[in-house]
């Protein structure tokens, strides 16, 4: 066999590279990059409750009372249209204490949602260290604004059949109790017959049974707030416990959400998962969501990495079912 010449192979060496070269060039530009992976071992700064309060909110649309005392009203924020528009009834926390916090902490929320075509109820109520807050005025007066829109609906062009609860820590409570009322005894102080009934609840970080974390819960509120708020313990009014904790007013019948973040105090991820699995297995539809590299506060303001998902739950809730699950 006769051997080609240095040329003859020099030529087919530079083809075959030329062919390489646009073969790779191709597959370069065609192809997509690698997505960058999340960064999970810097450090995590985590939102304070003063950056939520001092976050910036507009005034709202109309403050309407729904009873007599100062703390008795709500705040309400109607998007522009005719409506009749979705609405969203907003319960701000601070540890069930008046000294703690008031309505402003969720009304950078509220004007949020205004934008998304959504109306907005966000509710003041009587709490711990006001006259009448505690066992029963501030269970009655979260069902009383909730159950104040049915007068308020006409001429707002609020649309009574879309509603939800969103509540944040001990706000997030006082939401899924007002969503479940209607399971309440008629025996109980509690109890009114015929209440509102909502789409939906979404519990920001609220606790969901009182009889658990109870020394925890409040060693965080630096207060008896809970044993305070229902005049006793566990053992000494256990029916007060079995009234006012949402896990034991199961099923409520409508979707629940439980959303907290990873680096949650107040509501140990257990206690939530519990909660959700006795609701399943009663028969509700219920979800614990849990967002990464967040703490207690970011789930309720509205410009935090947090608001995509939680303004995603707040819709779906509306329409009567639960978020579609994420991974």
């Amino acid at each position: 066999m006769r051997r080609r010449s240095l040329a003859a192979r020099t030529k087919v060496s530079w083809r075959t590279t030329l062919i390489f070269f646009a073969l790779w060039t191709i597959a370069g530009c065609t192809s997509k990059p690698a997505p960058p992976a999340q960064d999970t071992t810097s450090p995590v700064t985590l939102m304070a409750p003063g950056e939520l309060q001092q976050l910036p909110s507009k005034e709202p649309d109309k403050r309407i009372a729904y009873g007599t005392d100062s703390s008795q009203y709500g705040e309400l924020r109607i998007p522009s249209g005719s409506g009749p528009h979705p609405v969203a009834i907003l319960v701000h926390g601070g540890c069930f204490k008046a000294a703690y916090a008031t309505l402003r902490d969720l009304t950078p929320m509220a004007d949020a949602l205004k934008d998304m075509g959504i109306a907005t109820w966000t509710i003041e109520y009587r709490r711990l260290g006001q006259p009448g807050g505690g066992w029963p005025g501030t269970y009655l007066d979260v069902g009383r604004a909730v159950d104040h829109l049915r007068r308020i609906a006409d001429q707002n062009a609020l649309d009574l059949q879309r509603v939800v609860i969103v509540g944040h820590s001990a706000g997030g409570h006082l939401a899924m109790w007002a969503a479940a009322r209607a399971r309440v005894p008629a025996s109980s102080d509690l109890h009114v017959a015929n209440p509102l009934a909502v789409r939906g609840v979404l519990n920001l970080a609220g606790p969901v049974d009182f009889t658990a974390n109870i020394a925890e819960y409040e060693g965080l509120c630096r207060d008896t707030v809970i044993t305070t708020l229902l005049g006793g313990t566990p053992l000494s009014v256990p029916e007060r416990y079995a009234q006012a904790s949402p896990i034991k007013l199961l099923p409520s019948g409508i979707p629940q959400v439980v959303l907290i973040g990873e680096h949650e105090d107040f509501v140990p991820r257990p206690i939530a998962e519990t909660y959700v699995r006795v609701g399943v297995q009663a028969g509700d539809s219920i979800r614990l969501i849990v967002i990464p590299r967040v703490g207690h506060f970011e789930i309720a303001s509205p410009v935090a990495t947090t608001w995509p998902r939680v303004s995603s739950v707040i819709r779906s809730l509306l329409e009567g079912k639960l978020p579609p699950e994420t991974r």
